[in-house]
């Protein structure tokens, strides 16, 4: 009898056990999701060009406002505002049918009428109306990047009410806004995707990688920034640490591009000269990957093709053919620490070549160590993204086959104007009680999917 209790008491506990650890994983509602960035956002227009792009500002922009579609990891189209589109011949002219009983922020409705307004605005040289419940988009030549085009942050759809208070159509809306500093968003209880988990996003902004991570294991946040070159320690620490695939760009960009072929010939010899392997084992600790192309192997499928070792000898013989070496400045942002590092190593490589570069930390610089946030996994959009970075245009293309693609990222190569150095991961840590996170290989949050749990001592 004994025997037969005990089978049933332990039956009972695990029963109990399960029952209990269903309950806690099972996602719940409420509670404030707490984040820490560096960026000190002076607007939330997702229109506004002065404000520098960054995976913070995306992510952000995107829980208040929404896009007509969105791209996943693989550069497939998805339906959002949008629940269907389609091309007439040629990919010229596109259609994309308005989600029905989607409703702004202030409680209007979303009209086709208002988000061809905000797409006009937001793409002077695009034809763009409305239909009956469509937004009709022309272009003055084919073009079937249209919707992913549309998928960009500086396409959302944003209403402007008096005063130039901005209404979004998101799962979070506004609550509270000090520009720079504090942003506080509540849940849209009646979404039309559904009511988010979490009641409040609250976010703390213009705080360095060293205030985010105290942060975080003092308890105060939830979700923080950290630097690529940190996360390996991190993670050994025992910190939660979420990366995306390699998603931002280093790299010197000149000024103009060479003017001479004996500028073309110096800017070679200094990629020759520059050793990125040694750079990334012990400046960035293993993060990142090498890079002598724009987009890394993983959008493009030809990185592995561009060599990214460094050839010392081969430098020295291409600045034996070539008259005089200017001292180049070189400039870095000075609240970039890695980035002053990377520079000042990038200078002694140049000097074994036999040229001379200076560190700077000031505004004006030949040559600039850059960030470069990839735009989306499509690789055209990426790359006519890295094209408006360098002030430049995309060239034309002949078709838009992996072959074309090359030949594109080639010619802007071949200006000299830019020197790829690394493509980064975007690098988040986490709390314990941030339960569900995922997070999208270009480096999007699913906020609106998270929920917070009790912390395990």
């Amino acid at each position: 009898m004994r025997h037969f209790a005990w089978q049933w008491l332990a039956a009972s506990s695990l029963l109990l056990a399960t029952f209990s650890a269903s309950a806690e994983t099972r996602p719940q509602y409420g509670g404030t999701l707490r984040i820490a960035v560096r960026e000190s956002l002076a607007s939330l227009d997702p229109g506004d060009q002065l404000q520098p792009d960054s995976f913070a500002r995306r992510n952000l922009l995107a829980l208040i406002f929404e896009t007509l579609v969105t791209v996943d990891d693989r550069g497939r189209i998805h339906s959002a505002l949008a629940t269907e589109w389609q091309a007439a011949p040629g990919d010229q002219r596109w259609q994309f049918k308005i989600r029905r009983g989607v409703k702004f922020h202030d409680g209007s409705e979303l009209t086709p009428e208002i988000a061809a307004s905000v797409l006009r605005m937001a793409n002077p040289s695009w034809k763009v109306f409305s239909e009956e419940d469509f937004v009709i988009v022309e272009r003055d030549h084919a073009d079937s990047d249209v919707p992913a085009e549309l998928a960009l942050t500086r396409n959302s759809v944003v209403k402007k009410n008096g005063g130039g208070k901005l209404s979004g159509t998101g799962p979070f809306h506004v609550e509270d806004w000090q520009a720079g500093k504090h942003l506080t968003l509540g849940a849209e209880e009646n979404h039309w995707r559904g009511r988010a988990f979490v009641d409040a996003v609250d976010v703390e902004m213009g705080k360095n990688f060293h205030e985010q991570i105290l942060g975080l294991e003092s308890g105060k946040t939830d979700l923080v920034e950290v630097a690529p070159e940190q996360s390996h320690r991190a993670a050994i620490e025992g910190i939660r640490i979420s990366s995306s695939q390699p998603m931002e760009l280093i790299a010197l960009v000149f000024a103009k591009e060479a003017q001479t072929p004996d500028e073309k010939m110096r800017r070679l010899a200094l990629a020759r000269s520059i050793e990125r392997g040694s750079m990334r084992s012990a400046l960035l600790q293993g993060a990142g990957q090498p890079a002598a192309c724009l987009l890394p192997n993983w959008i493009s499928g030809y990185g592995f093709t561009f060599s990214t070792d460094a050839d010392l000898k081969q430098a020295r013989q291409v600045l034996q053919q070539v008259h005089g070496a200017p001292n180049w400045t070189l400039g870095y942002d000075a609240n970039d620490s890695l980035g002053r590092v990377l520079v000042e190593r990038i200078a002694l490589n140049a000097k074994d070549a036999g040229l001379v570069l200076q560190p700077t930390a000031t505004s004006i610089a030949d040559a600039r160590l850059v960030r470069i946030p990839l735009a989306k996994a499509d690789p055209w959009i990426a790359l006519e993204n890295v094209a408006a970075a360098l002030g430049t245009i995309l060239p034309k293309a002949n078709g838009d086959s992996v072959e074309d693609l090359y030949s594109v990222e080639q010619t802007l190569l071949k200006g000299g104007q830019v020197i790829p150095l690394f493509h980064l991961p975007a690098e988040w840590a986490l709390s314990p009680s941030l339960q569900d996170w995922r997070s999208g290989a270009d480096g999007s949050w699913r906020l609106d999917e998270v929920w917070m749990g009790k912390e395990k001592p």
